[in-house]
């Protein structure tokens, strides 16, 4: 697939209801982990970090939240790139 090909079908997804863009990242991160090459440091890494989540020791902040926050620190011209 070519570069043009895949930003075409990057724009596709982009308009896709949340729901459908999360399964979408899903598929492409968590079920496609075996072309991800993690190095095993990290799994003490990702384990204190649930584990920080799970007790409650860490606030989680809600994605609307993060992303607003995210947004905000983007110029106008940038900003529209994201609601579009």
């Amino acid at each position: 697939m070519s570069r043009t090909a895949a930003q075409k079908l990057l724009e596709e997804a982009r308009k896709l209801p949340p729901d459908y863009q999360a399964w979408l990242a899903y598929e492409f991160i968590i079920l496609r982990s075996e072309l991800l090459e993690l190095h095993p440091e990290w799994d003490g890494e990702i384990k204190r970090r649930l584990d920080e989540i799970d007790s409650g020791k860490v606030e989680m902040i809600p994605h609307e939240l993060v992303r607003e926050r995210m947004l905000a620190r983007l110029s106008p011209k940038e900003r529209a790139r994201f609601n579009s």
